[in-house]
């Protein structure tokens, strides 16, 4: 079978980890052929360019800056992706007829392609719904509701819902945002398909660890809580900096702030201001540098603007789980993401922007090492039972079935 992946996250090897790259690995794996076609950020200053090595082919398609970059040019290269794939699929995968068409949001743009494979190919096409815009854009006050820019968007988010055969969505609060706001979906097209990564066994031991904290001067002895991945306004910035400021004479714990994004020097500026002792904040690494550190530490962090009306279901989640860690969420509540949580035991849930709450959960995870193992174990469980590839493909698949 050929499968086609849009995306507008950026992929550099099948190699990588993440949602993307381990699903479409997956498929791979299962003997599909697997073409990605993945943006290629005008900073990189390289040509569009095709690699197909067995039976994966990458192609990257120049486009404008989609990543840490200014609002107007995200929004022109989200306008303009669908353009530049569709050239791009028609120069390098004339010839390829394909069987399944997957599609991530954001972005919401990848309509005139996914269309055109459908009526070229017969394909069916199936949307992984990971983000619900533009209302997460009028929620944070980035655009105005029944404005010009969002009536447009709105139009633009309707017609991939009509395109797609199938949506997965992250959650089963996503399910129901999605039915109760477009009701003219049909129910049976739209199911929970979770985030999902390819579990490797990668344990450290307590020599590693004690070298990976003195390599980033993190104290010894002290419960290390730690936020990774997009530091943007989604994040709601303002409170994690309450949130750490709150902290600064709490002793026996310490706070690691690691990633890059919209808001990162803002959070940098504060950093210098307060010259806080028990937090450290850390330019985005390397992924396999990350996945040390977060090995390194005791608790992982969630945080959300508590503005949204949309369930976000951040990813991340994922890699706590992985590696055991009990999770702090401090997130809005139209999320399902703090029940999920707290229901199966891994972790523990405050509202944002509820400082007393999220201090008190900070709190028993800090003077509770026993809590800490058992709330890890309990996580990993839940991830190895829940968000595992091999879940994914097998959810995608049985629609192959049956067509």
């Amino acid at each position: 079978m050929n499968i086609l992946f849009l995306t507008a996250f950026k992929i550099n090897d099948t190699s990588d980890r993440g949602v993307y790259p381990d699903l479409m690995r997956k498929y791979s794996n299962e003997g599909h052929n697997v073409f990605i076609v993945t943006p290629l950020e005008r900073r990189y200053k390289q040509r569009t360019s095709y690699i197909k090595e067995n039976n994966v082919g990458l192609l990257k398609v120049r486009s404008l800056n989609i990543q840490k970059t200014n609002i107007f040019e995200k929004w022109l290269a989200i306008s303009l992706i669908n353009y530049q794939f569709m050239q791009a699929v028609k120069r390098y995968l004339k010839e390829t007829q394909f069987d399944l068409v997957i599609y991530s949001t954001p972005p919401i743009t990848f309509i005139k392609l996914i269309v055109f494979i459908k009526r070229r190919n017969r394909a069916i096409s199936y949307l992984l719904l990971k983000d619900i815009f533009p209302q997460n854009a009028v929620d944070l006050g980035m655009i105005s509701k029944g404005g010009i820019i969002h009536k447009y968007f709105v139009r633009k988010e309707k017609k991939l819902y009509q395109v797609s055969d199938f949506i997965g969505c992250m959650s089963q609060a996503n399910v129901d945002y999605i039915l109760r706001n477009n009701p003219e979906i049909k129910a049976e097209k739209v199911e929970i398909n979770p985030n999902s990564h390819e579990p490797v066994e990668e344990s450290i031991t307590e020599e590693d660890k004690l070298s990976v904290r003195q390599k980033y001067r993190i104290p010894v002895g002290k419960t290390v809580f730690i936020y990774g991945g997009n530091l943007g306004k989604p994040q709601g910035i303002e409170f994690l900096l309450d949130f750490l400021d709150h902290q600064k004479k709490k002793e026996g714990v310490f706070f690691i702030i690691v990633g890059s994004g919209t808001e990162f020097t803002k959070i940098k500026t504060w950093f210098n201001l307060k010259q806080s002792e028990n937090a450290v904040l850390i330019p985005q690494l390397p992924k396999n540098e990350y996945n040390l550190l977060l090995k390194s530490c005791d608790v992982g962090m969630i945080f959300l603007d508590k503005r949204f009306t949309i369930p976000n279901f951040p990813s991340r989640l994922l890699s706590y789980l992985e590696y055991k860690l009990p999770v702090i969420a401090s997130t809005d509540r139209n999320t399902d993401l703090g029940k999920v949580i707290v229901q199966n035991i891994f972790g523990l849930w405050s509202e944002s922007g509820d400082l007393e709450s999220i201090d008190r959960n900070v709190s028993i995870l800090a003077n509770s090492p026993d809590m800490r193992k058992s709330m890890g174990l309990n996580g990993y469980s839940y991830f190895l039972e829940n968000y595992t590839v091999d879940i994914s493909y097998k959810i995608i698949n049985n629609h192959l079935k049956k067509n």
